[in-house]
């Protein structure tokens, strides 16, 4: 098991991390052990919203969607 220490932590935050680990009936050390399971366990901030929710709803199959035609060709939008 690897150490890790902390250095220049906020006292507000510590004071948090205190009353967070006693409301789960923890230690300081292990509630740290388990809010940094939680956080890493998540997707990264770098998977995409569009890639994450259709791996979210793949298992439910996909709907085929005809298209119609464009007739004209795309204009400005009128503003006024």
């Amino acid at each position: 098991m690897a150490t890790l220490t902390i250095r220049d932590l906020d006292e507000g935050i510590r004071a948090g991390l205190r009353v967070r680990a006693a409301r789960h009936g923890r230690s300081m050390e292990a509630e740290v052990r388990e809010i940094l399971r939680d956080v890493l366990a998540r997707p990264s901030v770098g998977d995409q919203l569009g890639s994450r929710v259709r791996q979210r709803f793949a298992t439910l199959g996909g709907v085929d969607l005809e298209l119609p035609a464009r007739a004209d060709d795309p204009r400005a939008a009128n503003l006024r």
